[in-house]
């Protein structure tokens, strides 16, 4: 599954219109179906591509780098899709084959479902379903009960269980999505009102639990959503990066020419940066071949998480270090360089930087 830069060329030309309008266009939409990515950390097996995690993390780097909000919802969705691995086979099997499949969803368990007779009556209100405005399903996390209760795990702590239902299912709210930047990615609320679903269409999200069999599934899924929204941070400050590089290099009138400072913290940013990249993937390729080769050790796949919340929070220092020395054309929304700023600034307030 190959990135070519006529796809990257496509993402940008429309990332104005996209950012503008609050949604993803046509040309947008037509390129992630036909790439398939979607469905690339999917069970090939059922439908997917179950590509290799390193080329995954570098491919969403890569969509990432060209415009952020589609970058956001390939990795969301393609992420949201892994979870058919998990799910009974034919279920999997039918949500893949359904046309232009897209899976979107909240971790949150801020729902609920009651056990009732062979299955869960589930409602409750998510937030934050990136790729709302194509998907076909949702997942989420809900709250698990017995007649009211809240029913409890051995060490007395409340259960929760993700769910996945189809679209047809789910009430999306069209005007809940203000942020500053990623605007194009939907991310919106969405709500299920007492719809009952069989026990198959809940899952556990832990490799023993998994219902293929490839490596990608004994992949921790702390790590795996640690790595791919990394990538997309990363993407976007290496896009950031090479806007404000002409601008740093620009002539100020009070010094009669570039200021050899701003160079030197652009070259600093670049430097460090290539650095933290060169490390976290050749880290992501060590872990994804021991866990290839049977399971990867606990402490290394902890130094890559710590690689990658440190890699998204040197791209965030860097971008803001170089944004004063941008100018007021930074600072215009109607640029390039602002959108890819905005873009960033909402990634990094995704709750998984707080862990």
């Amino acid at each position: 599954m190959v990135y070519s830069s006529s796809q990257a060329q496509a993402f940008a030309a429309s990332a104005a219109q996209s950012d503008a309008l609050g949604e993803l266009q046509a040309d947008q939409l037509r390129l992630l179906h036909d790439s398939q990515w979607l469905k690339m950390l999917a069970p090939q097996a059922l439908g997917g591509h179950e590509l290799p995690l390193p080329d995954v993390v570098r491919l969403e780097e890569a969509v990432a780098q060209a415009d952020g909000s589609c970058g956001w919802v390939v990795t969301l969705c393609a992420g949201a899709a892994w979870f058919t691995g998990f799910l009974p086979p034919e279920l999997g099997q039918t949500i893949l084959a359904t046309p232009s499949v897209c899976l979107a969803g909240s971790g949150a368990p801020t729902g609920f479902a009651e056990l009732d007779g062979e299955g869960w009556r589930l409602k409750g209100q998510w937030r934050h379903a990136s790729g709302s405005q194509l998907a076909t399903h949702f997942t989420f996390n809900a709250q698990l009960r017995q007649a009211g209760q809240a029913l409890l795990d051995a060490q007395g702590r409340a259960r929760h269980c993700a769910f996945v239902v189809p679209a047809s299912q789910v009430v999306v709210d069209a005007d809940s999505w203000h942020s500053v930047g990623l605007r194009a990615s939907t991310s919106r609320s969405f709500s299920v009102h007492n719809v009952w679903v069989p026990t198959a269409q809940a899952f556990v999200i832990d490799a023993a639990h998994a219902t293929a069999t490839g490596p990608l599934y004994r992949f921790p899924f702390e790590a795996l959503a640690f790595v791919t929204l990394a990538a997309n941070v990363l993407g976007m400050a290496r896009h950031f990066m090479a806007l404000a590089q002409p601008l740093s290099a620009r002539p100020l009138p009070h010094l009669g020419g570039p200021s050899p400072v701003v160079q030197g913290l652009w070259q600093s940013c670049d430097r460090s940066l290539h650095r933290l990249r060169a490390d976290f993937y050749a880290q992501l390729d060590s872990v994804w071949s021991a866990t290839v080769q049977g399971g990867a050790n606990g402490t290394h796949t902890q130094q890559l998480v710590d690689t990658a919340r440190a890699l998204a929070h040197h791209a965030r220092e860097c971008v803001d270090a170089l944004y004063p020395c941008c100018g007021l054309h930074a600072a215009d929304p109607r640029t390039e360089i602002n959108r890819v700023w905005r873009d960033l600034h909402t990634a990094t307030q995704h709750a998984i930087w707080l862990r």
